[in-house]
């Protein structure tokens, strides 16, 4: 049996309230995507791991296959607005050995492998007339069924189930029911049923819950930080300040900043970066960056901030780190940020290997970067064990 799993993780989590599409969004040290590709990556009988995601997280998607050892069995595809969108665009680049399709929310990082071989084993055992298997949990409230406000009646609990994912079906299945579909459904059980078919029910898991609201997220914290088994993680800090020298050309946040003011330094005065690495290196026990590139070193005079980045980043491997994520204040009058915001996030996320935001803000007139002297910058790093 060749199985190929589709996980949904296009969707942008408004209920969530995050600055990330929820299954980039990260739970601990690593994001509901990568979780999810954890048990995943386990299955023997995979064929292939297909992550459909917005178009804008296409090579990250990418490198988190990569990264959980998916990379030959592993596909990005782009997603679309609704569910069934994303499902089809799935759908649409099976390998041709796969004869079983599962279907996986990202947003249920915590689910077990165990969850999985069951429905594939079960799908393995349908019958004619069944179409797919699911997994399920019994509800432990009490349901009342709800005219208006007041309560119409009583649902017997003992009837009804919660359904997760996976959700599994014979591929001809599942790609001739999405071919017939009419209108919405909330999930792949529902588009089999539709046609005429029926879907058995497997175990499910407590850890397979799915990540909703902020309330599940600080659930999926809680579950991160009493988890021995998972990495341990530190936060670093770090701040750097430097004057405007208007001899020099304006380096910051890796990018040069035309007809700008540059800052002074014995390198070309990166705050932003300069600050990450202080971060970096803070986090990790490590020291900082006068300690690890000296000013009175001729080697990095004039150098560039993302050559420290990338020795920091050699110093944290060395010792067993690796960076999650960074989050830089920018404090200054000038330059605007906003106009190539993406631009130097994009540039200290390259040289860092790890997703890096930064804001900016000003002094409201107040000390030197409110009279305009200079800039300070101000980052925060997570960093986890390799």
């Amino acid at each position: 049996m060749g199985v190929a799993v589709i996980v949904v993780a296009a969707g942008s989590g408004t209920r969530l309230k995050a600055d990330a599409p929820k299954a980039f969004v990260p739970v601990g040290a690593r994001s509901m995507l990568e979780r999810a590709l954890e048990p995943i990556a386990q299955l023997p009988a995979l064929e292939q791991a297909i992550v459909v995601v917005p178009a804008d997280r296409l090579q990250q998607a990418e490198r988190m296959l990569e990264a959980a050892g998916l990379a030959g069995r592993g596909r990005a595809v782009i997603g679309g607005a609704e569910r069934q969108d994303s499902v089809l665009a799935g759908l649409a680049v099976l390998a041709d050995a796969a004869d079983t399709v599962l279907v996986h929310d990202a947003a249920r990082p915590f689910t077990p492998v165990e969850v999985f071989e069951r429905v594939i084993e079960r799908v393995g055992r349908l019958t004619d007339g069944e179409g797919g298997a699911v997994p399920v949990v019994p509800v432990v409230d009490t349901l009342k069924q709800v005219d208006g406000e007041q309560i119409a009646a009583t649902v017997d609990r003992s009837e009804v189930r919660a359904v997760q994912t996976p959700q599994g079906f014979p591929r001809a299945v599942i790609e001739a029911a999405n071919r017939e579909l009419t209108g919405m459904h909330t999930d792949d059980a529902g588009i089999v049923q539709r046609a005429g078919l029926a879907v058995v029910t497997v175990e499910g898991h407590p850890r397979a819950f799915k990540i909703t609201t902020q309330d599940d997220l600080l659930r999926g914290m809680a579950m991160y930080a009493e988890d021995p088994a998972l990495p341990r993680i530190r936060v670093g800090t770090g701040t750097d300040v430097h004057a405007f020298d208007a001899a020099s050309p304006l380096w910051l946040a890796g990018l040069l900043w035309p007809d700008q003011p540059g800052l002074s330094g014995h390198s070309d005065g990166d705050a932003v970066a300069h600050a990450i690495v202080d971060a970096l290196l803070g986090a990790a026990g490590l020291g900082d960056i006068g300690g690890m590139f000296g000013t009175d070193d001729p080697r990095f005079a004039g150098a560039s901030g993302t050559v420290f980045i990338e020795g920091a980043i050699e110093r944290l491997h060395a010792a067993g780190w690796k960076p999650v994520n960074v989050s830089v204040q920018l404090i200054g009058n000038r330059p605007k940020l906003g106009p190539r915001r993406d631009e130097a996030q994009q540039a200290m996320s390259e040289a860092v290997g790890a997703p890096v935001s930064i804001a900016a803000t000003t002094s409201d007139a107040l000390g030197f970067t409110g009279r305009g002297e200079g800039v300070a910058a101000t980052a925060t790093a997570l960093i986890t064990q390799l």
